[in-house]
């Protein structure tokens, strides 16, 4: 069946100016076009904002409802499931949310993310891999991770990187800090993300392969990208609301729903991620996504399995960034759709002709609270449950297909 071209009329395109805009044959056509074809099928946007469908880069679980509640109409999924280091698991994996969902599979960097022998990097690209990453810890060996990023940057593919350093981190469940201290948690210094962060950039230096640091979450580490970016060197890193709105006091009363990866910093910490965002440092607003169940969550914090569902929650919370006054709308969506499309390689993520037409209306004012037990995702672990928040997704396309 053929698609009826559209006409989104009457929004405030990015959250800016007021506009119109036409999609056909599955594309962005033209922004305020003159003219528009025969059977064209027009939706008045009664004043809400538009804006490319967010792409969320580096999530665990693929996770349908809570991508659609939240707006997102792409998401990488890390290859930690499976682990994704196979071709055949890389392009079935490619499949899973077609049509009204695109899963963009990360390849693992090293078989069985052992962090010791390269995967087939190539033969995965060729299943439809749009970057390769560590998974959820970072690759110790040297010399491994010099092939890996050397070999990824041959085929033109992103490296994506955890950086901890394990020899700091082993064993501990929380940052070192007075909270840590207070509730007898086993802590590691938060400059174990800035050592892992420091091997790494020499490697690129070295090497020249681009990367991207899924999370900087770290004053110290935050320097280290800053320099690395002033010198020239291909880097991007990224960050979840968690470490903007939230510092280490919330895993006060052992919440589980705060045990994150890496885990919660210090509020001086949290204000220079702030910073970073709103100086350009972070590139990548991502949601982290990964639903754990009771039997991972309700258990001692240390024995608890560390990640939250965080797709539902990610909208919401940058509006906060923009309403607080830390970003322009503009910028929100280069964060949350533009930067993560240009690193995967694909033609969506802009408000731009000749772009996938993978659209979202939202009203940036609607208030809700953050409710953990009616959260459409497979699990409700969110630190922000109980948060009231304002705006969400009223209306979603993808490639011009309406789908909520």
């Amino acid at each position: 069946m053929e698609l009826k071209p559209l006409l989104i009329t009457n929004a405030r395109l990015l959250g800016g100016e007021s506009g119109s805009l036409l999609v056909a044959g599955g594309r962005i056509a033209a922004l305020n076009p003159t003219e528009t074809p025969d059977g064209t099928e027009t939706v008045d946007a009664n004043g809400q904002w538009l804006a490319p469908g967010i792409v969320d880069l580096g999530v665990f679980a693929t996770d349908k409802p809570a991508f659609h509640f939240g707006g997102i109409t792409r998401a990488a999924l890390m290859p930690d499931a499976g682990p994704l280091d196979d071709p055949g698991l890389v392009e079935r994996a490619a499949k899973g949310g077609k049509p009204d969902l695109w899963v963009h599979p990360l390849a693992a960097a090293t078989k069985g993310l052992a962090g010791k022998e390269l995967a087939e990097i190539g033969l995965m690209k060729s299943a439809g891999a749009r970057a390769i990453a560590t998974g959820r810890t970072r690759i110790a060996d040297s010399g491994v991770m010099r092939r890996v990023l050397a070999y990824a940057a041959s085929l033109g593919l992103v490296t994506i990187i955890h950086a901890e350093d394990e020899g700091l981190t082993a064993g501990a469940v929380a940052t070192d800090g007075e909270m840590a201290t207070r509730l007898g948690l086993a802590s590691a210094p938060a400059i174990a993300e800035a050592m892992a962060i420091a091997r790494d950039l020499a490697l690129v230096d070295e090497t020249g392969a681009p990367v991207h640091f899924r999370q900087v979450t770290t004053a110290r580490g935050l320097d280290l990208i800053r320099a690395a970016k002033a010198k020239g060197l291909p880097v991007l890193c990224g960050i979840t609301p968690a470490h903007l709105f939230l510092s280490d006091t919330a895993i006060g009363d052992f919440r589980t729903f705060a045990r994150l990866s890496p885990p919660l910093r210090s509020e001086d910490d949290r204000q220079a991620c702030l910073a970073a965002v709103a100086d350009g440092t972070i590139d990548i607003l991502s949601s982290g996504h990964d639903p754990r169940g009771p039997e991972d969550k309700r258990l001692p914090f240390a024995e608890a399995q560390p990640g939250m569902a965080g797709a539902e929650t990610l909208l919401a919370l940058g509006l906060n960034l923009v309403r607080d006054g830390h970003i322009t709308p503009a910028r929100l969506f280069d964060l949350l759709a533009t930067t993560p499309a240009c690193l995967l390689g694909i033609g969506a993520g802009k408000l731009a002709a000749g772009m996938e037409a993978d659209l979202i209306l939202i009203d940036p004012d609607t208030p809700w609270q953050v409710d953990a037990k009616k959260m459409a995702a497979y699990a409700g672990n969110t630190p922000f449950d109980g948060m009231p928040v304002q705006g969400r997704a009223t209306g979603m396309w993808k490639g011009g297909v309406r789908i909520r």
